[in-house]
């Protein structure tokens, strides 16, 4: 299993990103996909989850503002960021864990820098 995370960089108070990862190695409706982000200095927190019981849900900093899809034919999973502020700087990662077994896979993050 392998998650591919871009799509970051430096952007403005209030503009918009969005982040895409790729997943290969995978049959990819047999995982639950999310986001999760990582400050300087803090945890790793959950951003958004794409595939579980609810369908998708958000952390609180992020509802309203952001929204996650997937495109199951190219094995893509999407962060649409908007509205975004200075607190949402970040390394950003993808996440996948396996719905039979519950095994987590890791990709490499993508930065976020938002100048306010």
């Amino acid at each position: 299993v392998q998650l591919q995370a871009s799509g970051g960089g430096p952007v403005q108070a209030g503009g918009s990103l969005r982040l895409s990862c790729v997943a290969s190695g995978v049959r990819f409706e047999n995982f639950i996909y999310a986001w999760y982000r990582q400050a300087p200095g803090q945890q790793r927190d959950l951003v958004a989850r794409l595939g579980g019981g609810s369908g998708s849900d958000f952390s609180d900093s992020a509802r309203g503002r952001f929204s996650v899809s997937a495109d199951e034919a190219k094995q893509m999973i999407y962060l649409q960021m908007n509205n975004l502020r200075p607190e949402d700087t970040a390394m950003y990662y993808c996440k996948a864990v396996a719905r039979r077994n519950g095994a987590q896979y890791w990709g490499k993050g993508t930065q976020v820098t938002v100048s306010s």
